[in-house]
């Protein structure tokens, strides 16, 4: 394993970091912003969200987007072994990582929420996938510049 491999992970990783800081900014800006930490909060202690406990929704949020930086240079090395590395690939697995990271919050951990209000739901939906696109927006070219020169 080329030792190119291992560092782009930590790139990942760092990108992570840096593009789940830059969601922070856009939950600040958003009526239902915090509202999908405080839902995975809620569904690890089984309690509304809005009573779950805050502490744990903050160590949920950075620690998954964090790792969200290694998942994605794990799809681009995968998209990249069929399109062959460089932007194409790079782009390419920005946009697969979407659909996945807003589908996997609005249809597995949205719907196991606890007593939320209905209309609450499609805010907290839109919320997120504004907050992915933040991170991804961020994340992508981190990773794809890290990319092109290791």
């Amino acid at each position: 394993m080329p030792l190119s491999i291992p560092l782009l992970f930590l790139v990942g990783v760092g990108g992570g970091v840096l593009a789940t800081l830059a969601m922070d900014r856009a939950m600040d800006r958003l009526d239902e912003g915090w509202t999908p930490p405080s839902v995975a909060s809620g569904v690890l202690t089984d309690t509304h969200p809005d009573e779950s406990p805050d502490r744990l929704a903050t160590a949920v949020h950075y620690v998954a987007g964090t790792l969200s930086g290694a998942l994605y240079v794990w799809l681009l090395l995968a998209v990249a072994s069929v399109l062959g590395p460089g932007a194409a690939a790079t782009v390419v697995a920005g946009v697969a990582m979407y659909p996945l990271m807003v589908g996997f919050f609005a249809l597995v951990v949205l719907p196991r929420s606890v007593g939320m209000a209905r209309q609450r739901l499609r805010a907290t939906r839109r919320a997120w996938a504004i907050e992915a696109a933040v991170y991804l927006l961020v994340l992508v070219p981190v990773v794809g510049v890290a990319a092109a020169l290791l």
